[in-house]
């Protein structure tokens, strides 16, 4: 039997289909498997976290309204709190800051030498595990370093999860995604100004009295104008050229780089109503005519409806140590009458 014939190559020179895939890697943090999380894992001694402690860190500084909302809760606490001989504004401060940004706060009540109570010192929460046993703590560096504390020494503030009861969560995890996009909006426009190359273009040559030169010289003053500040304009002058023989045709929408607006601003409306914090009391400018109302009534509303239960939940102290060590002074916006 004679073997069919070979099909015909196409010659290597002659024009072909080709598809590829771009784009650069995604990090893990901006998807959404760090809210799949629904169980703590055992490491042995003690539980791993639920959610990255790392990650929630990192995001602490992603957008700019995340980062200011928690450290204005922290602020107002701070105001309201009064000191104690057992724990100070600063440690308060630190304790106050921890339980926002990773729904957990921890106590070390350290003694004196008669076993009675010397002092509170914080405990960092993005280091602090839950032994397995539920009654002990550790703070761990790494997978090598790790630190035991006595058994009834820290005391764990913690925002109630509903799927384990190991590690609090805080309340934004539902807006990590805006903060990520707010986040991703401002270091791509950021890029885009830096690239000085801000609209996308191919420039369409069909005219026949351009010499190879012309050409040379155009693509080198095209490469020469773009980079960090570069705002050039471009001139070509083509002698006894055609009418489009030479086009500039843009491969951008223009309109598109008005999403960036929309984009910070859904995002901002987001963080805030994940934080509960009326915009006026963030120092935003509102863009209608009409306003945001009276930012005193804000304020008001802000205090009775989210301060005063954010007090009521650092008062579990109290009931641990059986001292009234947290207290607070009711949130006002008035200012205080002088002794």
């Amino acid at each position: 039997m004679h073997a069919a014939p070979p099909a015909p190559t196409a010659p290597s020179g002659a024009p072909r289909a080709e598809a590829f895939t771009f784009g650069g890697p995604v990090p893990v943090m901006d998807r959404a498997e760090i809210l799949d999380y629904v169980e703590t894992w055992s490491a042995g001694n003690w539980f791993e976290p639920p959610v990255s402690w790392s990650g929630l860190a990192k995001t602490f500084r992603a957008g700019v309204h995340h980062g200011s909302a928690i450290y204005f809760k922290r602020n107002v606490l701070s105001a309201t709190f009064i000191p104690h001989r057992l724990l100070t504004r600063e440690v308060f401060d630190k304790w106050a800051l921890d339980f926002l940004t990773f729904g957990n706060g921890y106590l070390e009540l350290r003694k004196n030498r008669l076993g009675g109570p010397l002092a509170f010192e914080r405990a960092p929460a993005k280091y602090m595990r839950r032994a397995t046993d539920l009654q002990r703590f550790y703070q761990v560096n790494g997978w090598q370093a790790s630190h035991e504390f006595a058994a009834g020494t820290v005391h764990h503030l913690m925002e109630p999860d509903i799927n384990q009861e190991v590690y609090g969560l805080p309340e934004y995890l539902g807006a990590l995604h805006a903060a990520w996009l707010n986040e991703s909006a401002t270091l791509f426009r950021r890029r885009y100004y830096e690239n000085g190359s801000h609209a996308g273009f191919i420039l369409y040559m069909t005219d026949a009295a351009q010499s190879q030169t012309d050409v040379d010289d155009m693509r080198a003053a095209l490469k020469n104008s773009k980079g960090p500040g570069n705002f050039r304009n471009l001139f070509m002058y083509a002698p006894n050229g055609k009418k489009d023989g030479i086009q500039l045709i843009p491969v951008s929408e223009v309109t598109a780089k008005d999403e960036f607006f929309n984009i910070k601003n859904v995002t901002r409306d987001d963080l805030l109503a994940a934080h509960c914090i009326p915009p006026q009391l963030m120092g935003i400018v509102p863009s209608n005519t009409g306003g945001f109302g009276a930012a005193d009534t804000a304020a008001e509303v802000f205090g009775r409806n989210e301060i005063e239960s954010l007090q009521r939940r650092f008062s579990q102290l109290n009931e641990w140590i059986g001292d009234e060590v947290v207290l607070f002074n009711p949130y006002s916006i008035k200012a205080p009458k002088a002794a």
